[in-house]
């Protein structure tokens, strides 16, 4: 049985733990900026979740009738496109592809990132010399054009397109897991507890991950809008989503043709690219002043 001492202590923890938490949730929500990126970013994923209870028509159904319409013209919201098919519907079907690609190709990169740049920082030596050599070809490609030669290799897709994004998302979060663990793994709590005994697993999933995490996190928030601006890029190029799904990218690049006739087909879309990026980047903004000690409640 626990002694009066240690439930004391279990209890001071928990207490400290609980109040820690809600001056991390404090700060977050006292920056307005912070606060506004999160209703963006609760909007999007709302939308995305109830498309098919969101969108007016279906997002592929062409009426050659209809095409490029004004905003409001035959109960379309938004006008139509060049085939007829309802911008609005498309938008909101369009979010939900940016999403997928956005949070699933900066986990695959978080995650095989994270695991290049724990096993480099900790081993250190040969092994850090050649994982920091290949992280470094990786980086001498700017970031949008290594995810097009990935989709050049691995062919057109919206899976190819989560795997393209997310190896280049690879080299970012490999070096900044490497400088986090160079400069934990020097603590003195982790020499005494390799002085104990404490084996290499122990001591980076319980020590070094653990304080780790704070920079991670906010650096992949950050990601989710670079990936979701590499996913446009890449179907503006014609390389990404494939029609007639409904992309951000591919419906810019098709607008791109009709800005006279129709200048809401790509303005309409490149706003909502524009919107949500600034979103999640005032959110990631928001997240790393919440998380770092040295700022003010």
């Amino acid at each position: 049985m626990k002694t009066m001492e240690e439930i004391e202590n279990a209890k001071e923890l928990q207490y400290l733990k609980a109040k820690k938490e809600q001056s991390f949730f404090r700060k977050l929500l006292r920056n307005r900026f912070a606060a506004l990126g999160l209703i963006i970013i609760l909007i999007l994923i709302l939308t995305a979740i109830f498309a098919p209870f969101i969108a007016t028509h279906p997002p592929n159904a062409m009426d050659v009738t209809k095409t490029l319409l004004g905003p409001g013209e035959s109960g379309h919201l938004l006008g139509t496109d060049s085939y007829g098919r309802d911008i609005f519907s498309r938008i909101v079907y369009g979010a939900r592809i940016s999403l997928i690609v956005g949070i699933a190709a900066v986990l695959f990169g978080a995650i095989f990132g994270s695991l290049l740049g724990l096993v480099s920082g900790y081993l250190g030596g040969r092994i850090d010399a050649i994982i920091m050599r290949i992280i470094d070809g990786m980086m001498a490609f700017p970031f949008i054009l290594l995810a097009i030669v990935l989709m050049t290799v691995l062919g057109q897709g919206l899976g190819n397109a989560v795997i393209a994004i997310g190896v280049s998302n690879i080299p970012g979060f490999a070096r900044l897991v490497r400088g986090q663990v160079l400069s934990v793994k020097e603590a003195d709590y982790i020499e005494v507890t390799r002085s104990l005994g404490a084996k290499h697993g122990r001591i980076l999933f319980r020590h070094i991950v653990p304080n780790s995490i704070a920079p991670l996190i906010v650096y992949a928030t950050m990601s989710v809008a670079g990936a979701i601006i590499s996913e446009a890029s890449l179907s503006f190029l014609g390389l990404g989503v494939q029609p007639p799904t409904a992309s951000w990218g591919s419906m810019l690049q098709e607008g791109k043709d009709f800005l006279v006739l129709s200048p809401g087909l790509a303005t309409i879309s490149g706003l909502a690219i524009l919107v949500t990026v600034l979103g999640i980047n005032l959110f990631g903004d928001g997240l790393r002043d919440a998380l770092d000690p040295k700022m003010k409640l």
